[in-house]
């Protein structure tokens, strides 16, 4: 390896690592900002809904497409929401196009027929998907707050009366609520993934509205003012997370949003891996596209402080972090051998710190985000301890698809809306086998994650002629994640 080659590599490594380092310290600020806001009692204005003059007309939009295992579930369950009906809405917004068709026809004929207000509401074509359906809802919806819920959310039944109060502050123009995991314990999987979600909707949600910083509406579980939807300019279907960009739009327009850590919603995690990448890709495209739209509204906008704009940038390229995590392991195992050939270039290795560093503090950030969720026992502690190494693993191996998708957000190729196929899966007991909408096509990414598997393992057998075992557990976690994703892929299929 030439001279020249080793400073590029350098160059790009200490550039992708100072990226996460950031990324980070800005994880840190979110902490002080959430442990600070903990210890606030705020009193907000609130509607009296004990007063019929202040009940306002609420419509809760369902946006579904093939939904056949959970439509029965999230229809009881909206069935059950506790608010005059004089005053509330429901619009099925069903852009299905296989039998559950009927049975969802079915179902809302029957709750019709209980004196709900609920329409089955079909389109033409799925243009737009989910944004598309949302505006078309809203066209003839009736209420002045719109609540949204995926197919797998299950609100308590108070949860209007929990949200709706907050909106006689006339500036807020969304309210947003907790996720909550009806199967956080039912796989690894599912564990990882609600370990990650927690981590968002407590220090980053909370930290960021805490200071008045940019959120994002997550896409359900949150109820918003329609004239905020209008004045933001609608629902637009041109990048695959609709909310972020809906979200951004409002708020650079002086829309408050409210973040509600203590009502939680429960929903259902995908629980087979191809379920997650479908969800993972659309989430971090998303991501990438919504930075490419509008960090430059962000950073020339003239009515936020610059404290907001640095976590507003640094909340677009959230996805971003994916693409410097992959260029980092790619490098680590090139750069154990220029550190070895190279020996007056030792002192560039004093960078690799900052990874260590980086670690350490989000190691601590999700410790005060499990603890809240989970409590702060000893038991706890060590639990946490190996879910927060097993979910670093997995993340690590996850970078490679997530990297492909930020890359192909930020080039501006466009994609379907891929939805996430859902189980209605509650308990350990139940099975995901036979689920129609499982895709049997395997990743064309899974040859690559294998092959990178074994390039990790490379690099812990190099750690032994080099004797240099300081980025052995590195490469181990990248081994393990590579191989958890790889096999995980090849096995679970319907």
């Amino acid at each position: 390896m030439g001279l020249a080659i080793a400073y590029i590599i350098i160059a790009i490594y200490s550039f992708a690592l100072l990226l996460i380092f950031f990324y980070s310290l800005a994880q840190l600020n979110l902490l002080v900002n959430y442990l600070g806001y903990k210890k606030r009692n705020e009193e907000a204005p609130k509607f009296n809904l004990l007063d019929p003059k202040e009940i306002p007309f609420v419509t809760i939009q369902l946006p579904i497409y093939n939904e056949e295992y959970v439509m029965e579930r999230l229809l009881d369950n909206i069935a059950k929401i506790e608010y005059p009906k004089s005053k509330l809405e429901i619009q099925v917004l069903d852009d299905s196009t296989d039998d559950s068709v009927i049975e969802t026809a079915q179902r809302v004929k029957e709750l019709q027929e209980t004196g709900l207000d609920i329409q089955h509401i079909r389109r033409e074509n799925r243009k737009g998907f989910k944004a598309g359906a949302l505006k078309e809802g809203l066209e003839i919806a009736k209420g002045d707050f719109i609540a949204i819920f995926d197919a797998d959310f299950l609100p308590e039944a108070d949860w209007l009366k929990k949200t709706v109060p907050y909106f006689k502050d006339e500036e807020i123009g969304v309210v947003q609520t907790r996720w909550g995991h009806i199967n956080r314990d039912y796989s690894t999987l599912t564990r990882i993934q609600a370990f990650a979600l927690d981590a968002h909707f407590t220090l980053e949600q909370v930290g960021r509205n805490s200071k008045g910083h940019f959120i994002n509406f997550n896409g359900t579980a949150g109820i918003w003012r329609k004239e905020c939807i209008f004045d933001a300019g609608n629902w637009e279907g041109d990048t695959l997370t609709e909310d972020l960009d809906l979200s951004y739009r409002a708020q650079l327009k002086n829309w408050k949003f409210k973040y509600l850590e203590d009502v939680e919603t429960p929903a259902e995690l995908p629980v087979v891996i191809s379920a997650a990448r479908s969800q993972q890709f659309r989430w971090n495209k998303g991501g990438a596209e919504n930075f490419r739209k509008t960090v430059w509204s962000v950073i020339t906008s003239k009515n936020i402080p610059f404290k907001t704009k640095f976590h507003g940038v640094m909340h677009l390229l959230n996805s971003s972090m994916f693409l410097c995590v992959f260029t980092v392991a790619l490098l680590s195992i090139p750069m154990l051998y220029i550190k070895n050939t190279y020996g007056h270039l030792g002192w560039v290795f004093e960078v690799t710190s900052f990874f260590i560093l980086s670690t350490i503090i989000l190691f601590v950030c999700y410790w005060f985000t499990y603890k809240s969720i989970q409590g702060s026992s000893f038991d706890n502690f060590v639990d946490y301890i190996k879910l927060f190494f097993t979910f670093f693993s997995v993340a690590l191996g996850f970078s490679l698809h997530n990297s492909v998708a930020v890359l192909e957000g930020h080039l501006g190729k466009r994609s379907e809306f891929v939805r996430t196929p859902k189980f209605n899966i509650n308990s350990i007991k139940d099975t995901w086998k036979g689920n129609k909408y499982l895709t049997t096509k395997l990743s064309p990414n899974m040859i690559l994650e294998f092959a990178l598997m074994i390039y990790f393992l490379f690099g812990m057998y190099s750690a032994i002629p080099l004797n240099d075992y300081g980025l052995f557990p590195f490469h181990l976690m990248l081994f393990l994640g590579f191989g958890f994703v790889f096999f995980k892929s090849l096995t679970s299929k319907a």
